[in-house]
């Protein structure tokens, strides 16, 4: 059986003698939980793990397009008439460009435009339609001086290097490279940074009845197989970018499992994205119905994820998640 190791990242100020910095920043840990598959473990000191794997954990993590001192936010932008969110808001060009350029003036550091909306119950958007939604919107934001990163969130190469010609710069694929076989060759070619995303079926069915013998170790491995299978296409693992996928094909109690133990993917390599923004397990906790009313729960749950050194926070509302972030930084770093 195969045995994890979660690092319990800790941000006092005071480190103990047998710290080890979290990526080369501020956060560190002294101890680890082993976690096997029917196994329970004490805790063990951190330097009682192998030398290879503490040199991951010490490693600086991000991309060239990443800040260095601080988790990123990533702002959305669905061209969509049918996100869960903001569908319909933003599918008029303008609107787009308009809100975008908002969400960069507040404090985005990366935009994440989707022209298919991956809602649970949503339907596959044919390839030329997707194009027509995003790809004018990439080349309107570049023509119009917008240089942060941009990222085109699809499963598509065809949409992907369509996206890629008009200014793109990132790919964030929510299936991993398992929906359409061309575009790990799309994303190797590139050479840009690409976001893997776990999930279990496809939005259409994956909130029917999502199952996992242990969804903490299922998603790892997942991801490992998928982190292997891009390097195996000629994608560089420093291009590699994780996401566990919360809300996709997982319940409520998945997805608060993910969330507390998020800190076990560090040990992976590769930079970590947390989305959980608005998303309906934040409503059910908190007794708020309407998407757009989420933001306080949202941001509670992305804090969670920068208190586990995690690298870019997935955001629609860009200045709270900002104004959080800069208190946040300032008690703790």
């Amino acid at each position: 059986m195969s045995l994890y190791f979660r690092p319990i990242i800790q941000t006092d100020p005071k480190r103990t003698s047998g710290a080890v910095s979290l990526n080369g920043g501020p956060l560190w840990f002294d101890r680890v939980e082993p976690l096997e598959r029917g196994v329970t473990h004490a805790l063990m000191p951190a330097l009682d793990l192998p030398g290879p794997l503490i040199d991951i954990l010490r490693s600086p993590r991000g991309t060239p397009d990443l800040p260095a001192d601080r988790a990123a936010i990533m702002g959305v932008l669905n061209v969509t008439p049918d996100s869960f969110s903001d569908g319909g808001r933003f599918t008029a060009p303008d609107a787009a460009i308009a809100h975008a350029k908002a969400m960069i003036a507040t404090g985005a550091d990366i935009l994440d435009i989707g022209g298919e909306s991956t809602r649970p119950g949503a339907a596959v958007v044919p390839e030329a339609e997707e194009i027509s939604r995003t790809a004018p919107v990439i080349a309107a934001l570049r023509e119009a001086g917008v240089d942060v990163p941009i990222s085109i969130d699809t499963r598509k190469a065809a949409v992907a290097e369509a996206a890629l010609k008009a200014g793109a710069t990132m790919l964030n694929d929510v299936s991993a490279l398992t929906f359409d076989a061309d575009m790990a060759r799309v994303a190797a070619s590139a050479g840009a940074p690409i976001c893997l995303m776990h999930a279990q079926g496809d939005p259409e069915t994956m909130q029917d009845s999502p199952h996992y013998d242990n969804v903490l170790l299922d998603v790892y491995d997942h991801l490992a197989a998928r982190v292997a299978a891009a390097e195996a296409a000629g994608i560089a693992r420093s291009r590699i970018i994780l996401d566990p996928g919360i809300g996709f094909g997982k319940t409520q109690a998945h997805n608060l499992a993910l969330v507390r133990n998020i800190s076990l993917f560090h040990t992976l390599g590769c930079p970590i994205l947390l989305g959980v923004s608005r998303k309906r397990f934040i409503g059910n906790i908190a007794g708020v119905d309407q998407a757009e009313d989420r933001a306080s729960g949202s941001v509670s749950v992305a804090l969670e994820g920068l208190r586990q050194g995690v690298q870019i926070i997935r955001a629609h509302d860009i200045e709270a998640h900002r104004q959080a972030f800069s208190l946040w930084r300032a008690l703790h770093t």
